[in-house]
């Protein structure tokens, strides 16, 4: 079976807070021939295990990689990687991804209202700016 799967599924999997849906969800990932993770699935994962469940940004980074690193998963690696690098320096994973899908679709720099992710980009030597 090759599926994509919805946020939930990796969300009961990873903080298992739901332990019926936590068994389910963990089977149906190893079960999967392929397992596709949307770019967009992975920012909403971020977003909910930093606010919702107070994790820490390594924590959440360890997950992410954990699940992108397994055989069947398939998704964006290297959108994957910028958004873990922009979270791994104390920004959204969220930012990171969309800088680097902007470059990969043509942009020459980020452009926010977002005075820390405008930082912490070019803080990597990446071309951001700040619109104010």
């Amino acid at each position: 079976m090759k599926i994509a799967v919805d946020t939930n599924i990796l969300l009961r999997a990873a903080a298992r807070d739901d332990p019926q849906q936590a068994v389910l969800a963990a089977q149906l990932l190893r079960a999967a021939e392929r397992v596709a993770v949307p770019l967009a699935v992975l920012c909403e994962f971020a977003w909910v295990m930093r606010s919702l469940y107070k994790k820490s940004a390594p924590e959440v980074a360890r997950s992410i990689r954990s699940l992108v690193t397994s055989p069947n998963v398939v998704t964006h690696l290297p959108a994957v990687e910028a958004g873990l690098e922009l979270l791994e320096a104390s920004g959204d994973f969220a930012d990171g991804v969309i800088a680097h899908e902007g470059d990969w679709l043509g942009a020459e720099e980020f452009v926010s209202f977002d005075k820390k992710a405008v930082s912490l980009l070019q803080s990597q030597g990446k071309r951001a700016r700040l619109l104010s």
